[in-house]
């Protein structure tokens, strides 16, 4: 299974990365976004990958071999710790792909995709003491995750599927993504391409990961770490992720603090929205410290 970065190109000519700068990829994932800005910046340059997901270092660690390259895996929240461990104040580019990748739906065996019949985990991060999609479904109220479905996955039949959630764990505990699957089937009539579960596995896998809180956190720490004449991009896939990054962008602007360069966020063209359907929802916001 071979990841492809979306918006490459967009991302490469918008951040422009020059040669022996240092870049913070704060999503490494299948690192190629991280590769190709290493080849834009030659061997003199230095980039520091970051990903809450052990297996994605791991796979950076492997492919980054044409600059310097150094590794932490956390949360983007906490990049400001990352970097202080590195000795790194400032740097030139950053970049946040908010997607998750295709190594993480087919492979991880975390719960990511309804396709699959694998435990309701669905953290980016391994170890014990992990939120879980588990705990979520079958220990929270039913209010508390009817919210979830509709304010984090746009579900408008949330309450439905969460009173059929609470039914459902009461005879027995929702423990693997087939069982939430086959439930939301029996309750929610498929029509049309998009399948009825798609909305509330996303809604769950925001609320598991706390993927918006993350990303309010970590816009300022990433801004407050980018050089004068520097540029971050941020790639979102949630209407509510681009929000967050639009209104803080606008507010950098309002400020005279930033410069926006992309006054609408760029979005796939038709060739790379075929060769990779998930890339129809990126959108690209880019922001230069002035």
């Amino acid at each position: 299974m071979t990841h492809i970065p979306v918006l490459l190109q967009e991302v490469i000519a918008g951040l422009a990365p020059k040669s022996g700068e240092t870049i913070l990829d704060a999503t490494a994932g299948g690192g190629g976004h991280s590769e190709a800005l290493c080849r834009a910046m030659g061997d003199s340059g230095r980039i520091v990958c970051l990903d809450a997901d052990r297996d994605a270092i791991e796979r950076s660690r492997v492919r980054l071999t044409g600059c310097t390259a150094l590794f932490y895996e956390t949360n983007f929240r906490h990049l400001d710790v990352a970097l202080e461990s590195f000795g790194i104040k400032k740097v030139e580019r950053i970049l946040f792909d908010l997607g998750f990748s295709s190594y993480q739906i087919e492979e991880s065996g975390r719960g990511f995709s309804f396709q699959r019949d694998e435990p309701l985990g669905m953290s980016f991060a391994k170890g014990d003491g992990e939120l879980t999609a588990a705990q979520i479904l079958n220990e929270w109220e039913e209010e508390s995750i009817a919210t979830i479905l509709l304010c984090y996955g746009e579900e408008t039949r949330a309450k439905k599927i969460a009173r059929a959630v609470v039914a459902a764990r009461g005879q027995k505990p929702l423990s693997t993504t087939k069982e939430l699957r086959e439930l939301i089937e029996g309750v929610i009539p498929r029509r049309g391409k998009i399948h009825p579960a798609t909305k509330t596995f996303q809604a769950l896998r925001i609320a598991v990961n706390d993927e918006f809180q993350a990303l309010s956190e970590a816009l300022p720490k990433a801004f407050e770490r980018l050089q004068k004449g520097g540029r971050m991009a941020v790639i979102s896939f949630h209407s509510m992720e681009d929000r967050v990054v639009k209104r803080f962008f606008r507010q950098k602007g309002e400020v005279g603090e930033g410069l926006v360069q992309t006054k609408k966020p760029q979005i796939a063209n038709e060739e790379e929205q075929r060769e990779n359907p998930r890339s129809r929802s990126a959108k690209l916001r880019i922001i230069e410290k002035i």
